[in-house]
């Protein structure tokens, strides 16, 4: 009998569950922001959209100041990534840099709003008839409205589909894992829209050409699994299953919960489409459902605003480029006693300067602390190698060795070691006694390396051109050493020639 690979395997994704390594069992603190349900805030009266939304280039803007925009129009274009488009109608302002939401703080091209008030929206273009649209058409709306991936990475959705398709994946995960503290949207998300979820997952099916779907579920969201899978009964769709997996962070890690769901493990390197799978955050699926069959681009997502510094936490439906301190407001505005302001997590988010920062489409929470959320910072020790951040590992590396190569500017051998691996989820620094920032030096490690690679690929292509250049000027220098040749053969025969003609020339009279 022959043994199945790795891709066939990875048909029974979800049929068994397994375990990854490593991980931390973490009080989630998601019930406070669960008790109201979602709703949208007020409209703002200046909105911040950012050109540069996703992974990959920047968007060229289509609009300058004074322009009237409707809700809905494309602001910006990308060829290669997805467009921008107008959160509401009103008027721009200014095409200018403001500040952006980034861990490093940095300023980028936006386009500022002024709504009017009217939220009208322009013509919306949906498609009928799904089932008979090819997966390129399928695509190319997702790019059109703007659709990247609301997991966090926020990587192109069309250019996912597209390879996916082109790799024959069989099938797709809608990952509803939310296992870092605190942020709730997609529970709420699943909770109150199963039925636009499903429809996005039929969606992305038919684009992918996949066979099944599997949607995995933190094992405490009861009223989750009811809700899909009665959505799911009500369309009739067998090829959709719902999972429950263990609480346990990091599981929402897309190759963490691969490896729950099929027991396999991505390469190193490689991607989930090597194993015939493609992972899908499930806010990305219902964003994909409103582009295809209502036409609506990616203007607005789900967020949770929580945190010990907000008066009433929640979730809202937020617009995107809304400031901070909008949502912060339209949840009963501050405690009083915030020390820090943190988008995303308390494990893998990053702390912002300012409430005026402006959502993007990968912003899923907004964490205001207070002095007693946060820890007092400790003395960083030397590492004892107790080796409990190796057991907490995730991605199976060894954090300590790593360490010890990035602080001593060992490169090759801490990528050799794995370091581009790190998912930088932050057990490590969780369980180390010593209190070293591990995190902070494994960023500082991946950049280096990712600069060094940069270098070597910049010396590859100077050396090529010089040595392009050279074959170049060989080439010439030949063709001129064939030209000249030539044209000393031509003078030489002619010469020949002139001086046969003379000779035949003389007759016997003249001699």
């Amino acid at each position: 009998m022959s043994q199945l690979s790795p891709f066939d395997l990875a048909r029974d994704a979800g049929r068994h569950t397994h375990h990854f390594h490593g991980g931390l069992k973490l009080r989630h603190n998601k019930r406070i922001s669960c008790q109201t349900p979602v709703e949208r805030p007020p409209l703002p009266d200046i909105l911040v959209v950012p050109l540069l939304q996703q992974a990959g280039d920047i968007a060229r803007p289509l609009v300058e100041a004074g322009d009237l925009v409707l809700k809905g129009q494309q602001i910006g274009h990308c060829q290669n990534c997805v467009a921008v488009h107008a959160p509401t109608s009103g008027t721009v302002e200014a095409v200018e840099d403001r500040l952006m939401t980034h861990a490093s703080g940095m300023t980028g091209l936006c386009v500022i709003i002024r709504p009017d008030g009217k939220d009208q929206w322009t013509r919306l273009e949906p498609l009928d008839h799904i089932a008979d649209i090819s997966p390129a058409r399928l695509a190319r709306q997702l790019q059109e409205c703007g659709l990247a991936g609301l997991g966090g990475a926020v990587f192109p959705t069309h250019a996912k589909t597209l390879d996916g398709h082109q790799r024959q994946v069989h099938t797709l995960i809608l990952n509803g894992a939310e296992c870092e503290p605190y942020i709730s949207c997609d529970e709420m998300l699943m909770r109150e829209q199963p039925g636009k979820i499903i429809l996005g997952a039929r969606i992305l099916r038919r684009a992918l050409g996949a066979e099944r779907v599997v949607i995995a579920i933190e094992d405490q969201m009861g009223a989750v699994h009811q809700a899909l899978a009665y959505a799911a009964d009500c369309a009739e769709c067998t090829q959709i299953t719902v999972v429950k997996v263990t609480t346990i962070y990091p599981e929402g890690g897309e190759r963490q919960l691969i490896k729950v769901l099929t027991g396999l493990e991505v390469p190193l390197g490689g991607r989930p489409s090597d194993l015939g799978l493609v992972c899908q955050n499930v806010a990305t699926a219902a964003a994909v459902a409103e582009a295809v069959s209502e036409g609506k681009p990616l203007i607005e997502r789900y967020i949770t605003v929580t945190g010990n510094g907000i008066s009433r936490p929640r979730n809202l439906l937020a617009l995107i480029g809304t400031p901070f301190y909008h949502l912060v407001d339209a949840c009963g505005g501050y405690t009083g006693n915030v020390a820090r302001l943190v988008v995303g997590g308390p494990m893998m988010g990053y702390p912002v300067s300012s409430d005026a920062t402006p959502v993007v489409k990968a912003v899923n929470c907004i964490l205001a602390l207070t002095d007693k959320d946060i820890a007092a910072p400790q003395a960083e020790m030397p590492c004892i190698r107790c080796g409990e951040c190796s057991r907490a590992c995730p991605a199976t590396l060894l954090p300590q060795q790593l360490h010890l190569q990035v602080n001593n500017g060992l490169w090759d051998e801490a990528e050799e070691y794995g370091l581009l691996a790190c998912i930088e989820c932050g057990c490590c620094d969780f369980v180390c006694p010593s209190h070293i920032p591990l995190v902070s030096w494994f960023r500082h490690g991946k950049d280096m390396l990712r600069q060094r690679a940069d270098e070597a690929q910049a010396t590859t292509l100077a050396r090529q051109r010089f040595e392009a250049r050279e074959v170049r000027l060989l080439r010439k220098k030949q063709a001129r050493a064939e030209k000249m040749a030539k044209r000393k053969q031509m003078l030489q025969q002619k010469t020949a020639t002139a001086q046969q003609t003379g000779k035949s020339a003389k007759g016997p009279e003249d001699a």
